[in-house]
Formats: C-alpha cells, sequence, structure tokens
C-alpha cells in the first residue's frame, strides 16, 4: 500500500486533460492525483475535504459569495491552482481573505494563441467566410472580394505581453506595413517589433486591430460603441483574448451598420452558455447574438479554442499541478497572482 505524502484533487478535467493528469500522476508517484469532471461550486466545494492541494479549470465564476473560499480554508486548504491564464472565475479579493494563494498558468503556449490569430487575420483578409458561402450556392464569381495584402496593412494589437508580443513577430515576420502596439507598460524588449502608441491611434488608423488582454473590471467592455466609431469601416477586428473585454451587442451593430468590415471572434460574453455544448437538432441557442454573429458572412467564429493545441493542453495541466505541489509542499510557485 503506498502511503501517499500530499493529496490533490483536480476539478473539472475534461477529456482532452485526462491523459496529461494521469501522465503527470505517474512522474509523482508519492502524490495521491485524483480528478473529476465537475465544476467548483458551492454545492461541489465539499469533495475537496481531506485533501491538501486544489487544481481547476471553468469559464463559470466560482461563487457568488465568499463561504466556499471560507470552507476551503477550513478544510485546511491554503491554495488554488488554475490551469489557465485567466482568473476571472476566482474572487482574488475572497481568495486571500481566507488564506488562499492563486496561481495560474501564464504562458501555456503564446504561439497557440497566436497562430489562432493569424487564422482568423487570414480569413478575413481574404475573404474565406464570404467566398464559402458563394461556394455553397454554387456561385463562383470573384466580384467584389479582391484582397489585400498583408504588406499592405497596418496591424494593431492591444496587449503587448506574452501573446501580443508573438503575434507582433508574426506578422513583422509576414511583412505587415506597420505594428502598433499599446499596453499599459511598454515593454523595451518589445520596441524592435512594435510601435507604442495610443488605443486612439490605433483604433484611427489600424487596418487590422486584435486583442490581447486580460480580463479584469477595469477591462470589461473595452471596446464597445466608442471604440468601434473611431475605427476605419475597413477595419478587421480580432479577439482571441476574454469575452467580456468586448460589448458584443456594439460588435453586431457596427457590423449590421458597417462602421468596420469584418470580425474574427474566439471569444464573446456569455460564452459559458454555448461553449463546449452542442445543440445538435435544436431550432435556436441560448445566446441569440451569437446566432447573429453566425449569420453574418464577414464574420469568422471560433468556439474558444485559440489555447487548443497538444502541446498547450500538455503544459496547462502539468505546471499547475507543478504549482499546487509547491505550495502544498511548503515551496512558493513563480506563478503567484499578487493581488
Amino acid at each position: 500500500m503506498v502511503d501517499f505524502l500530499k493529496k490533490i484533487l483536480a476539478y473539472n478535467i475534461l477529456d482532452y486533460e485526462r491523459e496529461f493528469v494521469v501522465e503527470w500522476a505517474a512522474e509523482h508517484p508519492d502524490v495521491q492525483v485524483d480528478f473529476n469532471s465537475i465544476e467548483l461550486h458551492d454545492d461541489t466545494v465539499h469533495l475537496a475535504e481531506g485533501y491538501d492541494g486544489i487544481d481547476y479549470r471553468q469559464r463559470s465564476q466560482l461563487t457568488d459569495g465568499s463561504d466556499l473560499y471560507k470552507k476551503l480554508h477550513d478544510y485546511g486548504i491554503h491554495q488554488l491552482a488554475l490551469r489557465s491564464a485567466g482568473v476571472d472565475s476566482c474572487n482574488l479579493k475572497y481568495a486571500k481573505e481566507n488564506g488562499l494563494t492563486v496561481t495560474n498558468v501564464p504562458s501555456y503556449s503564446p504561439r497557440a494563441v497566436a497562430e489562432m490569430t493569424l487564422t482568423h487575420a487570414m480569413n478575413l483578409i481574404r475573404h474565406i467566410p464570404q467566398f464559402q458561402k458563394r461556394i455553397r450556392q454554387n456561385d463562383y464569381v470573384v466580384n467584389g472580394l479582391r484582397s489585400k495584402e498583408i504588406s499592405n496593412l497596418t496591424v494593431g494589437i492591444i496587449g503587448v505581453g506574452r501573446i501580443g508580443s508573438t503575434v507582433a513577430k508574426i506578422f513583422k515576420a509576414l511583412g505587415a506595413k506597420r505594428v502598433l502596439g499599446n499596453d499599459i507598460k511598454e515593454n523595451d524588449d518589445f520596441r524592435d517589433l512594435v510601435d507604442y502608441t495610443t488605443k486612439e491611434d490605433i483604433y484611427k488608423n489600424a487596418d487590422l486591430i486584435t486583442m490581447h488582454t486580460y480580463m479584469s473590471d477595469q477591462n470589461y467592455h473595452m471596446i464597445g460603441k466608442d471604440q468601434f466609431g473611431k475605427m476605419k469601416n475597413t477595419a478587421l477586428f480580432i479577439n482571441c483574448s476574454r469575452g467580456p473585454i468586448v460589448d458584443t451587442n456594439a460588435l453586431v451593430n457596427a457590423l449590421e451598420t458597417g462602421q468596420i468590415a469584418g470580425a474574427g471572434i474566439d471569444v464573446i460574453q456569455d460564452e459559458t452558455k454555448i461553449f463546449n455544448q452542442s445543440f445538435v437538432g435544436e431550432d435556436k441557442i441560448p445566446l441569440p447574438v451569437y446566432t447573429k454573429l453566425m449569420n453574418m458572412d464577414n464574420v469568422f467564429l471560433t468556439p474558444h479554442v485559440a489555447f487548443y493545441t497538444d502541446h498547450a493542453v500538455k503544459n496547462m495541466v502539468k505546471q499547475s499541478l507543478d504549482d499546487t505541489l509547491m505550495e502544498i509542499s511548503g515551496k512558493e510557485s513563480p506563478h503567484r497572482i499578487n493581488v
């Protein structure tokens, strides 16, 4: 019988994560790793009792109040490891008040998201959604869908961090006319990749605008009616970061009225109502605004899968478990979220 030194419970392990949890457990035979397919909420927090560490990933909020955090503290747990870069599912204030250290996976694969951003960009630039619609209708006329080339485009990146800088490298390598960047803190290491400027300058001058910011109260609806109104009517807009940073109704209006020319959307506000679920055979989905986007031929959609590569998933799972083990072993993870 194995005498396990530490016990970890991983919540909401999806099928595509399972192999990497099993692999990590095999690499740490002195650690008991249990997992389930259940999200961590008020009605499931009791499952954490008896464990030393907790690992989870989900897009929905853990809870509206502070009781869940207090229960984890009462169970003797002092950390929460997220298998994601975003930490908006967790109330950091309540976590701190209850002695819980929160860690995330800030860099599971910047290239995965950057490559998806390029995928969205190329589909929009080359009018792929419109051509696909015509082909489905047996219409092979090309009139009205002449493309521009990247070398003639100014790219604007809002959020020049790990992912944003990788996006900049790709467009720089592809010969973009200019690559503009905006961040709350300008990084000298990226000055050879982007020309730092204001958001307003990007809205006004960029042909392609791509979002790579984190989610916070300050960034909620960062892009809305006013921002779309400042963009060129030929501008293409991409969001592969977090859904709530864009006012979806304002996005739909900007597309319907021709304020912008097209959009690539991997994430959207209220996406938990539909993403990772199937509505095959049903007449409608419980997110009507998404149906509007699906019916626009100048929109390219993916269901929050920019991160979804084998390399990224492996890193998300294993790094979060590494962080959990470090924290419950009295060591300090380098991925702590400072509150």
